[in-house]
């Protein structure tokens, strides 16, 4: 009897060893696929509400921000909750790192250079990278020059995509053209980037940021202090 639970001792032990490697690459498996999963904005909104608790959905929209939503919806006749799901989407509410994605889309918003500064640049063509001067991409007078949508929002003499407050005011101006401002939603949506996906993911944070109005609006007091 002792042999035996001696021998099955050992069989246990070396049952251990030899699936302890598969365990650890199941579970390394488990975790990148989560992290993929988290991508998808729905599932991402999902986690963020289990982690708020019973009590509803996170309200992530920085207060901070959303002034200046409201003040460039308001000039350029657009929901503001459509200039935060942009953002949203666009760079994580400013919290990428560059702000400066792989195909040369700039700042807090993702501009194309040619979208920003006009597509009339003699540079101009393919994807919108183009190869103008880094002085005049800010410059007001070439903005206009070659029709961008850049906008000098803080009146400090420069459109920068890299401004916070210049960027959202050209999203605004760009989607506005693009046909937000006659209620053409989706439509001004694509312009910014042609993608079926990316019209779905804003579409997705629009669509919530309108359902939670009050919420957001009163969050954003409370934290105010007011």
């Amino acid at each position: 009897m002792k042999q035996k639970e001696k021998m099955s001792y050992k069989v246990k032990a070396w049952t251990i060893i030899l699936l302890l490697p598969l365990t650890i690459t199941i579970y390394i498996l488990a975790i990148i696929g989560w992290q993929e999963l988290q991508k998808i904005p729905a599932v991402q909104e999902w986690a963020e509400s289990i982690q708020q608790g019973p009590n509803g959905k996170k309200l992530d929209v920085p207060s901070e921000y959303i002034p200046i939503y409201k003040k460039a919806a308001e000039k350029y006749s657009i929901p503001w909750t459509l200039l935060a799901a942009h953002h949203r989407i666009e760079t994580k509410f400013s919290t990428m790192d560059p702000l400066l994605s792989p195909f040369g889309a700039e700042g807090h918003m993702q501009f194309m250079p040619c979208t920003f500064v006009g597509w009339s640049h003699p540079s101009c063509s393919g994807l919108g990278k183009g190869d103008i001067p880094e002085k005049d991409k800010v410059n007001p007078e070439i903005i206009a020059k070659y029709g961008g949508f850049g906008i000098d929002a803080n009146g400090d003499g420069k459109a920068d995509p890299y401004d916070l407050e210049d960027a959202i005011f050209s999203a605004a101006n760009y989607l506005a053209a693009s046909g937000a401002a006659n209620g053409e939603i989706e439509k001004a949506i694509f312009h910014y980037n042609h993608s079926e996906k990316y019209v779905e993911d804003v579409l997705h944070f629009y669509h919530l940021y309108e359902s939670q109005l009050d919420e957001i609006q009163a969050a954003s007091i409370k934290k105010a202090g007011l």
